[in-house]
């Protein structure tokens, strides 16, 4: 008889007098539906509620040990949202998974991305077996640049965590759909091109909170068919180049947990007009706040920060979302220009950008090439 794939068939092997393999997979099915998160699409307010104003101009990091592997009885491989692709899987964690063993044996815990036969799933979806974090020797992993993490540098209080591990990037896996919108190619740090295998730090929960703010978005009428991230895992290498043009030394994109987006349905490059007021503005932002506030008040789990930024570029605004663990709320200043009203008063008003000029310039520049 074969085991259910969804199911830690070696936890349960104490209670098989008891437990039926029917009896187990009506269990599954009812824990998958109470975590799921689909009722989301059914049961989304419109119009969102009201949003509240916030401009908390920071981005410092809380860490969080990673999560243990939860028992597969009660655990959706496909998250809360439903639409996770891929389980990310430290080496010593392929064991939660017989179905992996009997099929790669000792290969499911080298790196690397790997589907299963006879799926119970009537949709693709992948174990990604990351390399481990002590296979970083000093900067380099495999002669791809990486850095060195601020708890490595001793930049951040004591007790902070490292990744876990490395999601391993090759040419052929580089097209790996991690979700229902999202490709493992939209969170590789923009550069080293000529650089193989690359390495990426990701974490589901990220994916989950996106799907399901896509989700809430969809429910609220908005065209989410088409997602582009301006910016996804940054190594530190990287981002330190950014620090001076609004980069945080403590960035939540080094750790896999956060990602600027924007809505390009219509595919022209741009933020979409998501209020419908005919124009591409930063007020079209507040229909992401609204829709990450309510994610994050349905599943408090997945609170993070939420930076909503005014045009730098050609891709329009821009929204910063990560899973950080505490609540967290800023948007970038804007250059002022001071103008002298008839009545002799001075008044400061943001300066508008021009459309199609790229404002962003160093590592930052990534925020102006738009489509990727």
């Amino acid at each position: 008889m074969r085991q259910s794939l969804w199911v830690d068939m070696p936890r349960l092997s104490r209670f098989r007098p008891l437990i039926s393999l029917p009896l187990v997979v009506a269990l599954v099915a009812f824990a998958t539906r109470a975590v799921s998160g689909k009722e989301v699409r059914g049961g989304m307010p419109s119009p969102f509620e009201a949003p509240v104003v916030h401009a908390e101009l920071v981005n410092l990091p809380t860490f969080s040990r990673r999560r243990a592997p939860a028992d597969l009885a009660m655990d959706s491989l496909v998250g809360r949202s439903g639409d996770l692709r891929v389980r990310i899987l430290e080496s010593t964690e392929t064991d939660f998974y017989p179905a992996l063993d009997r099929q790669y044996g000792d290969v499911a815990r080298r790196p690397g991305v790997r589907g299963l036969d006879n799926l119970p799933s009537a949709v693709p979806f992948a174990f990604i077996t990351m390399a481990a974090w002590r296979q970083k020797l000093g900067s380099h992993l495999n002669g791809y640049h990486l850095g060195y993490w601020p708890a490595e540098l001793r930049k951040v209080a004591s007790g902070a965590d490292n990744p876990a591990g490395f999601i391993e990037v090759t040419r052929d896996n580089l097209d790996t759909q991690l979700s229902t919108h999202f490709r493992l190619r939209d969170f590789v740090t923009h550069d080293q091109s000529w650089v193989w295998p690359k390495y990426v730090v990701l974490r589901e929960d990220l994916l989950d909170k996106l799907e399901l703010v896509l989700d809430a978005l969809q429910s609220a009428g908005v065209e989410t068919r088409h997602v582009v991230v301006l910016s996804g895992f940054r190594s530190p290498q990287y981002n330190a180049r950014g620090v001076g043009e609004g980069m945080a030394r403590a960035s939540r994109h080094q750790f896999g947990d956060a990602s600027d987006i924007i809505i390009d349905a219509n595919g022209d490059g741009r933020m979409d007009d998501l209020n419908l007021d005919g124009r591409v503005t930063f007020a079209d932002l507040q229909v992401v706040d609204r829709a990450v506030q309510h994610v994050e008040r349905r599943y408090p789990e997945l609170v993070g920060g939420l930076g909503l930024y005014h045009e730098m570029g050609p891709s329009g605004p821009f929204a910063h979302i990560d899973v950080r663990g505490t609540r967290v709320r800023w948007t970038n200043a804007r250059r002022q220009q001071t103008t002298v009203a008839s009545a002799g008063t001075v008044v400061k008003s943001p300066v508008a950008r021009a459309s199609g000029t790229c404002q962003a310039e160093g590592a930052m520049a990534v925020l102006c090439r738009g489509m990727k």
